[in-house]
């Protein structure tokens, strides 16, 4: 699907959570849908399951 495309169905999702629930819940699908294009990105990268975990052994010491 072409980026024009994805961001036309992000933004229906946007509005359509805006209209029928709120604030609230057109925040918590933006943050969700940035989470998920960063999680889509990372995967398109290469990117591994050992990858994630030595970031949260990282983090703990």
């Amino acid at each position: 699907m072409s980026t024009p495309f994805m961001g036309m169905v992000a933004g229906m999702a946007l509005a359509f959570a805006g209209f029928f629930g709120g604030f609230g819940a057109f925040l918590l699908v933006a943050a969700l849908g940035g989470l998920g294009w960063v999680v889509g990105r990372w995967a398109d990268g290469g990117g591994s399951v050992q990858d994630v975990r030595d970031a949260f052994e990282r983090s703990r010491r």
